[in-house]
């Protein structure tokens, strides 16, 4: 296969998996929420499929955050990250990668 055509396919399956997710994660929650919850707490009622999904962004928002794998220099995965590869430089390499990043993060 050629390149373009795997970054097309990458493209394309994005928003299915992340429909899949969703769709899923929803049917999770509404199924957990209306098996546990109301008979622990009597006040509190069934949630429909609608409302599960609303939860569970709002639980992403409120726990989650909206962290990525990074770019532009940041780095969310605790690993190898640009400052400790900056210690270890001198000077020039410093000038040079930052010059790097900031043609990589679109800053003139």
């Amino acid at each position: 296969m050629n390149t373009r055509f795997k970054q097309r396919r990458k493209f394309l399956m994005f928003p299915l998996i992340a429909m899949a997710f969703i769709f899923t994660g929803g049917y999770a929650v509404m199924f957990l929420w209306n098996a546990i919850l109301p008979m622990v707490i009597i006040s509190i009622g069934k949630l429909t499929y609608m409302q599960a999904v609303g939860l569970l962004v709002l639980c992403r928002i409120l726990f989650g955050g909206f962290k990525g794998r990074g770019h532009c220099g940041h780095n969310y995965s605790g690993g190898y990250g640009w400052r400790e590869k900056m210690m270890g430089m001198n000077e020039e390499e410093r000038e040079k990668f930052k010059s790097e990043w900031k043609e990589r993060c679109g800053r003139k």
